[in-house]
């Protein structure tokens, strides 16, 4: 494609001239009297725009904007609430491939994967609307006469989202979504990553907020670095803080969230595996595991980082796979014969290195070789080979997750066996198995199978429906997000007893003489 970073920032109209506003509560932006932000991206190295952090003045103004719009707000009937949302799903549609090439540029995804994480935008949108007619409670049947006892669902508040920067616009607006529809107000901390991003979200959100006359503070970001985080994380007026990223930074938010007593929706780390039967489909195996390894440069939270093969297959699919990882083209993102971008910085690089190390002192077998990627195409320092090992699960560096293209290989005799070393990290995200064996599927999908919030079955590890919930257990963290009944985090739930009769029984049986 035709790319020209200035004139896609000036169709999202994002002004890239001198500072940007890296705080806003709608319509009004503000530059921030915070240290100043570079956006680097890692696509050719080049800065895309310098950001004004929030300080902490900026913040609290941000927090008092909030509380007052979430008073009106709440009051608005949640279809008509629907109805902005589809409004802003539409504004996304007018911008998608805009939006699409920004979020390419500046994560360093690709062009086809930021088109896909823009419609993940527009389907939530979607999913959001037809909710907003259905946040249903329950008629509950009472053990006393003549009473009528029920539970509904009100607005919670101000919600906290803090996004990573690998999925760095998408992630915000499942959250977003729901939370507007059910009566919720936003404050958007992003990835100091992707900032762009952001704002852009931002500017097509607040459009159409001022067009429907909402008050300033529906929609609020807070660009900054970890202690935006921690302000969020610590704040009594923020009742939910909804937290993308490490398990390491999970462990802090949930913490200091507990501490205070709010609610948390965690969405962590994933160490995601593929079983390979003997009954396996292997060319729909090849293209999973293919994908789930080497999509987004191996930096999804749902990104396939083992492969469990049977022992009958191991050999031939292990050559089919390195022969299919000798196809791969790296490079621009936003060339679309390209299949592979860069990691996001060099920190990322780094760590990728650090690992590859690390596997090879305990002990794994690189079968393809990593390393780091040069040449003039190659210039921002972030473009690394994707790599396979042979490694056993009882590695430390196996047992982690690193957020790069590094796949290994693990062999199994019976299922059971398979399931074990699938279960056996701390991670549990998602989870696949390629079989045409139904007793495997099914077992694999059972109370005694995969331990993951994600079981697929011909499927891979990587990408999910905005219709089912995501997320995962254990070191994952616990929290669901888009669809299904995940909009129930973003409500307090409300248990309401009504007596139409004329006397007034007592629990326990208990009497006054009056």
């Amino acid at each position: 494609m035709n790319f020209n970073i200035s004139e896609i920032l000036s169709k999202l109209q994002v002004d890239i001239k001198g500072v940007n506003p890296g705080v806003s509560t709608g319509s009004t932006h503000w530059q921030g009297s915070g240290n100043v932000l570079d956006s680097f991206s890692p696509v050719d190295g080049k800065i895309i725009a310098k950001i004004g952090t929030a300080s902490k003045d900026d913040y609290q103004k941000v927090i008092e904007k909030a509380v007052e719009a979430f008073a009106n707000w709440r009051m608005m009937p949640a279809p008509k609430r629907g109805e902005i949302v589809r409004q802003v799903g539409d504004e996304l549609r007018k911008y998608k491939s805009e939006l699409g090439a920004l979020v390419s540029y500046e994560m360093g995804k690709s062009y086809q994967e930021g088109l896909g994480e823009v419609q993940e935008m527009i389907d939530i949108c979607d999913f959001a609307v037809g909710l907003s007619r259905q946040l249903y409670g329950l008629t509950i049947h009472s053990e006393r006469p003549q009473h009528r006892m029920y539970e509904q669902y009100h607005p919670l508040g101000v919600v906290g989202i803090i996004t990573a920067f690998n999925f760095p616009v998408a992630v915000w607006s499942w959250n977003t979504a729901l939370a507007w529809i059910c009566g919720d107000v936003c404050i958007w901390k992003p990835s100091e990553k992707t900032p762009i991003c952001s704002i852009a979200c931002q500017v097509i959100a607040a459009r159409v907020l001022a067009r429907n006359n909402v008050p300033e503070g529906v929609s609020c970001i807070v660009n900054g670095n970890y202690e935006v985080g921690e302000w969020l994380t610590n704040d009594k007026n923020i009742p939910l803080i909804s937290a993308t990223g490490s398990t390491r930074m999970g462990k802090i938010v949930g913490a200091a969230v507990s501490q205070r007593f709010g609610k948390s929706l965690l969405e962590l780390g994933g160490n995601n595996a593929i079983i390979v039967s003997e009954h396996a489909n292997m060319d729909l195996a090849l293209r999973g595991v293919l994908f789930g390894a080497v999509g987004t440069a191996g930096q999804r939270c749902t990104t396939t980082r083992r492969v469990i093969i049977h022992e009958k297959v191991y050999d031939s699919f292990k050559a089919t796979l390195v022969k299919a990882y000798g196809q791969l083209k790296i490079g621009n993102p936003l060339d679309t014969t390209n299949h592979v971008g860069p990691l996001i910085d060099q920190l990322a690089v780094d760590t990728y290195l650090k690992a590859i190390e690390k596997g090879k002192k305990e002990g794994a077998k690189f079968i393809i070789e990593g390393g780091l990627l040069d040449g003039k195409e190659f210039e921002s320092g972030c473009y690394v080979k994707p790599c396979i090992a042979e490694a056993e699960n009882k590695m430390e560096i196996v047992q982690s997750e690193t957020f790069a293209p590094i796949l290994y290989l693990l062999k199994y005799k019976t299922l059971e066996e398979a399931i074990a070393i699938q279960n056996g990290v701390p991670q549990g995200l998602s989870s696949s198995i390629f079989t045409n064996n139904l007793q495997e599927s099914e077992y694999f999908l059972s109370h005694q199978g995969s331990d993951c919030g994600i079981a697929n079955v011909n499927i891979g590890t990587s990408g999910a429906e905005i219709g089912g919930a995501f997320g995962g257990e254990k070191e994952t963290g616990g929290g669901r997000e888009s669809g299904s009944d995940a909009w129930k985090i973003y409500m307090r739930r409300q248990t309401n007893t009504t007596n139409f009769g004329s006397s007034l029984p007592l629990a326990q049986g208990i009497e006054f003489n009056l």
